[in-house]
C-alpha cells in the first residue's frame, strides 16, 4: 500500500545531456502502522520496514516526545490538544504518526483523533493495517501530510478527545522522522516515543432518586417526547448552572457544568442544575414505552433508571403548586388571586375572559419542531398535532389555539374562552390531548 502515497517528481537537469532524476519521499505520510505500538506489526516504525534507512531506531542524537494540554490525565469526554516533536541537530525534513490505544488492549483504538492543521490528516485501518473509510471500530493514525521543513526541530499537533466513559489508562505511541532531505529514504533518522494518560479520580457517583423522573410542570412520573423533565436525586451537579450562557445560534446544550442526561442514550438538553435536581429537555427521537434515564457527571454515570416515556403527558405550568399559570389576552397580566406574589399585580379570571394557559407535554405539532432548538420567531405557527380539549369546572371551554411559544423551548400556549357559566372561587382545570388529561387538583381562581 506504501506505492499509493509516493509522489514521484521527475526532474529535469542538462549537464550534456537531459538526465532524469527520479526523487520520491512520502509527501502523504506513511501508511498506518508504523508508531511503534506493539499491536501494529510487533511494533514496527519505518524503521524496521524500509520507509526510512540510515541509522537503528533511536539511534541518533534526536528525540520524540509527546506533551498533553493540562498534563496527564484526562476527563472522559474532554478534548486535549497533543503535541508532538521531533528533534535532532544534523536534519531538516520531518515527519511523524501517531495513535491511541487503550492499555488494558493495545489492538483497540481509545477516543478519537482529529488533525488541527492542513499539515496533518486522520487515517484508519483494520487488524490487517490496510487503509481503508473510517469508522469507530477501526484503529486511527494521524499522520503528516507534507514534511514539515526546518533546522533542528518540527512539532506537529493534533487533536484527542477522551472516551465517553473512563476506559482506564490510555497509551499513545508515536514515530517522528528526523529527514535529511535529500531526496531518497537514506540518511534519515526513525524516533519513537510513548506516553500515558491516566483518568482524572472520580468524583461521588449521581445518584437518581426512586421516581425521580418526573413532568417538568406537574411533578408526576413519567416524560414525554420534547418536553420539560425533571431529574430529582443526589450528587446530580456540584454547583446550580443555567444555560442561560450556553446557547448558540438557537441550539441548545447537551451538556452543562460537566453534567449530560440522556434517554435510551440519546441526550437530553439541560436548562438547570444543581446537586439535587436538573431540568431538561427530553430528546424528540425516543420511542415511546419504558425508556432508560441516565445521568453523566464529570465521566461518572448514575444507575440508569425505567421511566414511561409517553407519547404526551399534557401538564400545565403552576403558580404556587395550585394555579395554573395563566395571562390574559391582550395584555399579558398575570390572572391569579390577588396577593399570591408580594408587590405584583394578579388579577382573578372571569367569565368570557380569553386567557392564555401554559403547558408542556402535548406532543407533536404541524409543522414539527424537533427539541434541541429554540423554536424561532418566523411568523410560523406551530400548532399542537393532536386534538386538545380545556375544562374549566368541569365546563368545555373554547380552545382557539394551542402552539408552541415562539422563542421558548417546550412551552405550549394555549388560548380559551372561559365559559359563562363556570361558578365563582378555585374552579379546577384540564387540558386533553387526544383523550390523556393533566394531572388534577390545578384550579382557576374565578370572580365576576
Amino acid at each position: 500500500m506504501r506505492q499509493i502515497r509516493r509522489i514521484t517528481i521527475a526532474k529535469a537537469a542538462t549537464v550534456a545531456a537531459v538526465v532524469p532524476v527520479l526523487l520520491y519521499a512520502l509527501q502523504f505520510g506513511p501508511d498506518p502502522g508504523n508508531t511503534g505500538a506493539p499491536a501494529d506489526r510487533n511494533g514496527a516504525t519505518c524503521a524496521d520496514v524500509g520507509c526510512h534507512s540510515g541509522t537503528p531506531l533511536n539511534g541518533g542524537p534526536g528525540s520524540a516526545t509527546l506533551t498533553f494540554a493540562d498534563g496527564a490525565t484526562y476527563r472522559p469526554g474532554e478534548t486535549k490538544r497533543v503535541a508532538l516533536t521531533v528533534s535532532d541537530p544534523d536534519q531538516r525534513r520531518w515527519g511523524f504518526q501517531a495513535t491511541a490505544r487503550l492499555a488494558s488492549d493495545g489492538a483497540v483504538r481509545a477516543g478519537t483523533l482529529t488533525a488541527v492543521s492542513p499539515q496533518t490528516v486522520v487515517i484508519c485501518a483494520g487488524p490487517a493495517l490496510l487503509e481503508q473509510p473510517c469508522t469507530p471500530a477501526l484503529r486511527q493514525f494521524v499522520i503528516h501530510t507534507n514534511p514539515a521543513s526546518g533546522t533542528g526541530s518540527a512539532t506537529f499537533e493534533f487533536d484527542w478527545t477522551a472516551p465517553e466513559n473512563d476506559v482506564g489508562p490510555v497509551d499513545f505511541f508515536a514515530a517522528g522522522n528526523a529527514a535529511n532531505g535529500n531526496g531518497s529514504n537514506t540518511g534519515d533518522r526513525i524516533y519513537s516515543t510513548t506516553a500515558r494518560l491516566t483518568p482524572e479520580a472520580a468524583g461521588p457517583r449521581p445518584t437518581i432518586s426512586q421516581n425521580g423522573v418526573v413532568n417538568g410542570a406537574s411533578f408526576q412520573p413519567g416524560l414525554a417526547p420534547a418536553s420539560w423533565v425533571t431529574i430529582v436525586g443526589t450528587g446530580l451537579a456540584s454547583s446550580q448552572e443555567l444555560w442561560d450562557d450556553a446557547i448558540i445560534g438557537g441550539q441548545l446544550p447537551e451538556s452543562l457544568g460537566g453534567v449530560r442526561v440522556t434517554v435510551n442514550g440519546r441526550p437530553g438538553f439541560i436548562r438547570f442544575l444543581s446537586p439535587t435536581q436538573i431540568n431538561f429537555q427530553s430528546p424528540s427521537d425516543v420511542a415511546v414505552g419504558p425508556v432508560t434515564v441516565q445521568v453523566t457527571r464529570d465521566g461518572v454515570a448514575s444507575e440508569a433508571v425505567t421511566a414511561n416515556l409517553a407519547s404526551v403527558q399534557p401538564a400545565f405550568f403552576l403558580w404556587q403548586s395550585r394555579y395554573a399559570v395563566a395571562t390574559d389576552h391582550p395584555g399579558g397580566r398575570f390572572r391569579a388571586p390577588a396577593g399570591i406574589f408580594p408587590g405584583i399585580t394578579t388579577l382573578p379570571v372571569r367569565p368570557g375572559d380569553i386567557l392564555i394557559l401554559w403547558a408542556t407535554g402535548l406532543g407533536t405539532t404541524d409543522p414539527p419542531m424537533p427539541a434541541g432548538q429554540v423554536v424561532p420567531s418566523d411568523g410560523t405557527f406551530r400548532r399542537v398535532a393532536g386534538q386538545v380539549r380545556v375544562r374549566i369546572g368541569g365546563t368545555e371551554a373554547a380552545v382557539i389555539s394551542a402552539v408552541l411559544s415562539p422563542t421558548f423551548v417546550s412551552l405550549y400556549q394555549v388560548a380559551i374562552t372561559v365559559p359563562e357559566t363556570v361558578s365563582d372561587g378555585d374552579q379546577p382545570v384540564v387540558v386533553e390531548v387526544d383523550g390523556v388529561s393533566s394531572p388534577g387538583e390545578v384550579f382557576l381562581f374565578i370572580q365576576r
